[in-house]
């Protein structure tokens, strides 16, 4: 059973940082993609940004490619996303995600319960 729990929200000024974890365990990884997405309420779930677990080649979206950064560390079965720059359009429940598979932003498999990031003006 794949379990995904992110952690690292929190309150934060415009023009500042934030880093989220998502710890991951029930399985060996490799062979995985890993995942962050954004939801406000209402609205669709965004993403964000991917990295493979063996490779660590990324992708990230439009919205946050220069601000945030996606990484991991096999040893501690932890995705990181350094999040930099913030802004208040960045206000969002963060989710962590894992699939197996090519890195893309569809066809995630499991999903973290979320961390709320809320970005004062």
């Amino acid at each position: 059973q794949v379990q995904l729990v992110e952690s690292g929200g929190g309150l934060v000024q415009a023009g500042g940082s934030l880093r989220l974890s998502c710890q991951a365990s029930g399985r060996t990884f490799s062979g995985y993609v890993m995942g962050w997405f954004r939801q406000n309420p209402g609205k669709e779930r965004d993403f964000g940004a991917a990295i493979t677990w063996s490779g660590g080649y990324t992708y990230y979206s439009d919205s946050v490619k220069g601000r945030f950064t996606i990484s991991r560390d096999i040893a501690k079965n932890t995705v990181y996303l350094q999040m930099n720059s913030l802004k208040p359009e960045d206000t969002a429940v963060y989710y962590c995600a894992a699939k197996r598979g090519v890195v893309s932003q569809w066809g995630y498999e499991y999903w973290g319960q979320g961390t709320q990031v809320t970005v004062s003006s």
